[in-house]
């Protein structure tokens, strides 16, 4: 088993709350930190009809077959069960008794906020890191990246990722988009996620995917924030603070695995990745999510944002750090130029920013003046 980052986060709110809830993509790997944190639990599996049928008419019966401590997968599919955990939290002072799973952001997230307020810890477990695969020795290139994606069953399991992504999205499209919203026409939302796909890294234009679909503005933020809710996609805010009205304010759109964003645009090979005109989005995407992960693997919000202004001045990602913003600036490029530095050298000057950083596909790593140039696997350092 590959091991996680956010084990030792685990383990800190575990002494500190009776109640944690890890939450994230399906596949990501919930469980099976869940488990490997805590091998001596109970395990109860409420995707299992049988188990999900007792905890709806009798919960009692449930906590009585799987009493604390317990790992209980998939929390959101009988929310009812949140109030019990809340009573038996609080007749009890000790710390780390439940661990609650779940995939569906909205629905979980609205649940524990009336039953579990300041009873439980909240942790988004996204795929593995490119970090977390150099801990075991699993180094790849960046197209090798791109296609195979992150999802651990994909490295486990040694699957073709083709095929591991294509019955992902199926199993998403016909379970979990339909436990969160009535879809009549499910051609037109899977026409809308692969449209996405091709729009990776770009600024997110609803009214122009719209007309390109036949489908409603209206309903297409309905659909996006399904997809958001279940951590298919992620946006990254614009940051604007203090820069004046001439500043972008519509948000980026990423993909949470860069593997399914590769097999939505029709990627089936890995040599299509070089080849594919929209290499730079992809490479764009996977270098943010490892960012958003390094910071969620602490523990931490991502506290990412991007800069784009109407002259066309553009940094990929800002960096809040405390009171700084740290500009980063990703390219696909293999070798350095100081043309690629150009938009970060902007930031600064017009910031005054400490520092800056240039991600890029090349192995030199070298430093001009305040920003430092580093390879795309090293990401992570960045927020270390």
């Amino acid at each position: 088993m590959i091991k996680r980052q956010q084990q030792v986060e685990l383990l800190n709110l575990s002494k500190q709350y009776p109640v944690i809830t890890i939450t994230g993509p399906r596949q990501a790997g919930k469980t099976t930190l869940a488990q490997m944190t805590f091998p001596e639990y109970q395990y109860c599996n409420l995707e299992l009809p049988e188990l999900r049928s007792l905890a709806k008419k009798d919960p009692k019966a449930l906590f009585h077959s799987f009493p604390a401590p317990v790992i209980i997968d998939e929390i959101q599919r009988v929310p009812e069960l949140l109030s019990y955990i809340q009573v038996f939290a609080d007749r009890t002072e000790k710390k780390g008794q439940y661990i609650l799973t779940g995939s569906h952001q909205m629905l979980l997230l609205d649940s524990i906020t009336q039953s579990l307020a300041g009873r439980t810890a909240l942790l988004n477990l996204f795929p593995l890191s490119i970090k977390e695969l150099a801990d075991e020795g699993i180094i790849y290139s960046y197209d090798e990246y791109i296609y195979k994606g992150f999802l651990p069953r994909i490295y486990k399991d040694n699957l073709e990722p083709t095929r591991a992504y294509r019955n992902y999205f199926q199993t998403y499209v016909e379970r979990d988009v339909r436990q969160l919203v009535n879809i009549k026409n499910i051609t037109y939302f899977e026409n809308f996620i692969r449209m996405l796909a091709g729009r990776a890294g770009q600024l997110l234009n609803l009214s122009s995917l719209a007309n390109d679909i036949g489908i409603s503005s209206t309903t297409l933020s309905q659909w996006l924030s399904v997809l958001e809710a279940s951590f298919i996609i992620f946006r990254i805010k614009p940051f604007f603070k203090n820069f004046g009205k001439r500043i972008v304010k519509s948000p980026k759109l990423y993909f949470t695995d860069i593997g399914l964003a590769s097999y939505l645009i029709g990627i089936n090979d890995i040599r299509q990745v070089n080849r594919d005109p929209l290499l730079g989005g992809l490479f764009e995407n996977l270098v943010v999510m490892e960012a958003v992960k390094a910071r969620m693997n602490q523990g931490l919000d991502p506290d990412l944002y991007f800069f784009r202004d109407n002259n066309q001045h553009e940094v990929d990602l800002i960096y809040k750090r405390g009171r700084e913003l740290i500009p980063i600036e990703i390219k696909s490029a293999m070798t350095y130029n100081n043309d690629l530095i150009k938009n970060v050298l902007y930031f600064n000057k017009i910031n005054k920013s400490p520092g800056a950083y240039l991600v890029y596909n090349g192995d030199l790593v070298l430093k001009q003046g305040d920003i430092d140039i580093i390879n795309f696997k090293d990401t992570y350092k960045i927020f270390i």
